[in-house]
């Protein structure tokens, strides 16, 4: 089995789904059997890869909630070892549906089993909120990167995302581990990027990742194209910034 990682927090605008699509397809592209879950009923990463939301007929809602089974709904994308799992707004629904549930944080778990093997890495698009999806995702993972921004209020709520972590790794999956924190939306002329990159390195200490996602118009500009980075803009600093954190990764 390869890694399965959450990509998560709460807060929203830290570059969570930039960094699950493109992290995604950096590793597709390094010829790493990817499969990119989107577990947002925003469906921002499904959108991110030029597929429209609205028309789905099967999503990862139905895998949770009606046993559709994940094979049934993965589908390509124009990378050659990335798939996804795609999402919509009907993902909303899952949390009250779940609730009445036996093992519902367990859920996403037992979706992934029949699958998890046929991947080196699993990656999961989190909400940006600690409800029953986020539970689920941090029940089924291996591994948790954490983005944070290199702005004000930078570590504002991480303290309440490390506490959940911790009360998952007791309760509901105590091989969890966090893989990384990543520093996002940096800029290197401001002298609070460089503040809170600081603050940051000394708070998580070496669970920092050396490779750091500057801030980049071009990470922004190409979800509105249905591209990751790498089909946008091959030659951009959020391109390199993205193979650079993939590689990274993989020696971890």
């Amino acid at each position: 089995m390869g890694k399965i990682i959450a990509v998560t927090n709460q807060k929203g605008g830290v570059g969570k789904t930039t960094t699950a699509v493109n992290l995604s397809a950096a590793l597709g592209i390094l010829e790493k059997k990817t499969l990119l879950i989107d577990l947002d009923p925003q469906g921002n990463s499904t959108s991110a890869f030029g597929i429209e939301k609205d028309k789905l007929t099967l999503q990862i809602y139905n895998s949770l909630i009606s046993y559709e089974p994940i094979e049934n709904v993965i589908r390509d994308t124009d990378i050659e070892f990335l798939k996804i799992a795609p999402s919509n707004i009907n993902l909303t629904g899952a949390e009250i549906e779940l609730v009445k549930d036996f093992s519902r944080e367990k859920k996403l778990k037992e979706v992934l089993e029949s699958v998890k093997n046929r991947y080196d890495y699993i990656i999961i698009d989190c909400p940006p909120s600690l409800n029953l999806l986020t539970v689920n995702a941090l029940t089924a993972c291996t591994d948790i990167i954490i983005p944070i921004q290199c702005e004000y209020y930078a570590l504002e709520g991480v303290s309440q995302l490390i506490n959940t972590i911790r009360i998952i790794q007791q309760s509901l999956n105590p091989n969890l581990q966090l893989l990384g924190v990543l520093l996002t939306m940096y800029d290197s002329r401001l002298n609070l990027s460089q503040q809170v990159a600081k603050e940051v390195q000394r708070y998580f200490k070496e669970k920092v990742f050396e490779t750091i996602i500057v801030r980049n118009v071009k990470l922004s500009e190409a979800p509105g194209f249905g591209k990751p980075i790498f089909h946008y803009d091959i030659k951009s600093t959020g391109a390199k910034n993205y193979l650079k954190l993939a590689m990274e990764l993989l020696e971890r």
